[in-house]
């Protein structure tokens, strides 16, 4: 057999390739692409507010306005007018982009000239010069408007021209001005920079609300009883009663932990757990419960807060603040602990400190809570357990900037509270409380 060999292959490559390209376009021919226009007119209802109409032709569908004063609209109602209000003077970029059915796009841009201002939406910021923790606000805009704010760390003050903002903490800050008119919102930001933390914070804050525990029963209005004998997360051995396991005489709350049975199993004891949820609420402040702990093997009472958001985002997402917790196979001890989505349960932060009295006499378990950290103490500001402050904050480990309310329990058994076992002897077991108490700024 004998093998040709071709001295030169193109010209057969390329006569096979001219015999295949007749075939290739065989099928349907692709229908051209819709063709249309795009345009727009406006027309001035008085000196400030102008009218646009969409006047483009031929086959699109959607239409995207930029009217060049910060608004927009987006649209698939072709003969939907725009009527936009631009209070100040000046030549404004009004943009239409219109999409077309097969998804390519042709844009109209037209200038607007607006002749006279009708308002505009100013302000001074001024550091006081005897106290630079507090900044000087003025509404300095012009013209009429219905309504304004203000807005700076959460905060909100309304309709004061000449108003002060606080700011305890060293950093920069933006401060909003926001104005309402003609049912549109405008608003205006600067940022403040303040030098130096304010020594005096903590003492600044003033009581806002307290829970005396006065009367003969717990208060409905603040107080939720949770029931229940499921484990609670922990695998917790009481069942929480509604309300059977607290008295309220002269003064101070009592929960008590009661021995049901010896077999150290789910519902042997019972005792209370008690929630502010949807009640009394708070972000911020200073946090102060004065109380007296049980003691023994197996107890696990705890003074904490959860964050109400919990039903929607979930535990740990919503953050969690153990503002005391103790264990009593490790007396004369108390807990502190910050539970995040970034670090919970085993990995939670937190920190212990001794207190050699605190079954014996009544301690406060204090937590001092602003955007910056969370200080744990007892007793005084002075005596800190525990201290939480991420350098660079985000939603993973600082959920702390949303609402949270109080919960007050003991437990028995557990993962922690029973690690050493329970020991049943000790029953009744109560945790008495003072007082609630919670102090912000005014």
């Amino acid at each position: 057999m004998k093998t040709l060999h071709f001295k030169n292959k193109w010209p057969i490559l390329m006569a096979l390739i001219s015999l295949i390209i007749p075939f290739a376009g065989c099928g349907e021919e692709d229908e051209p692409a819709a063709a249309f226009e795009v345009d727009f007119s406006y027309s001035f209802l008085d000196d400030n507010n102008v009218r646009f109409s969409n006047t483009s032709e031929g086959e699109y569908h959607i239409m995207n306005w930029d009217f060049g004063n910060g608004r927009t609209e987006s649209t698939t109602t072709k003969s939907q007018s725009y009527d936009v209000y631009y209070p100040e003077a000046g030549d404004y970029d009004v943009n239409l982009t219109v999409l077309g059915l097969d998804g390519d796009r042709k844009s109209a841009t037209k200038s607007v000239n607006i002749a006279s201002t009708d308002f505009s939406i100013s302000f001074t910021a001024e550091p006081d010069g005897a106290d630079p923790n507090y900044v000087n606000l003025e509404n300095t805009s012009m013209g009429d408007f219905d309504a304004f704010r203000w807005v700076y760390r959460n905060k909100i003050i309304e309709n004061e021209t000449n108003a002060v903002a606080y700011f305890p903490y060293a950093g920069t800050y933006e401060v909003q001005l926001i104005i309402d008119k003609n049912g549109e919102t405008f608003s205006s930001s600067q940022n403040v920079t303040i030098v130096s933390d304010d020594p005096e914070y903590f003492s600044k804050l003033e009581l806002v609300w307290s829970e005396e525990f006065e009367g003969n029963e717990v208060n409905a209005d603040t107080w939720t009883f949770e029931t229940g004998s499921g484990g609670w997360g922990n695998n917790e051995l009481q069942n929480y009663t509604d309300g059977d396991n607290v008295t309220v005489q002269d003064g101070i709350l009592t929960i008590t932990a009661e021995k049901v049975n010896d077999a150290q199993v789910a519902g042997s004891y019972t005792s209370t757990r008690m929630i502010t949820n949807g009640k009394k609420e708070f972000t911020y402040g200073r946090m102060e419960i004065k109380a007296r702990l049980p003691e023994g093997t197996g107890i696990w009472p705890a003074i904490w807060m959860l964050g109400s958001n919990i039903g929607s985002v979930g535990w740990p997402a919503c953050g969690e603040i153990d503002i005391m917790e103790y264990v009593g196979y490790e007396p004369n001890t108390v807990h502190a602990t910050v539970h995040t989505a970034a670090g919970y349960g085993g990995n939670a932060n937190g920190s212990s400190k001794t207190l050699e009295t605190a079954e014996e006499d009544y301690h406060v378990y204090g937590l001092f809570w602003t955007e910056k950290e969370l200080v744990f103490y007892t007793d005084s500001i002075g005596n800190v357990t525990h201290r939480y402050a991420p350098s660079s904050k985000d939603d993973e480990n600082w959920p702390f900037n949303k609402p949270q309310f109080f919960i007050l329990n003991v437990a028995v058994g557990g993962n922690w509270g029973g690690a050493q076992g329970i020991d049943n002897s000790i029953f009744p077991q109560s945790m008495e409380v003072d007082y609630v108490r919670v102090y912000q700024e005014m």
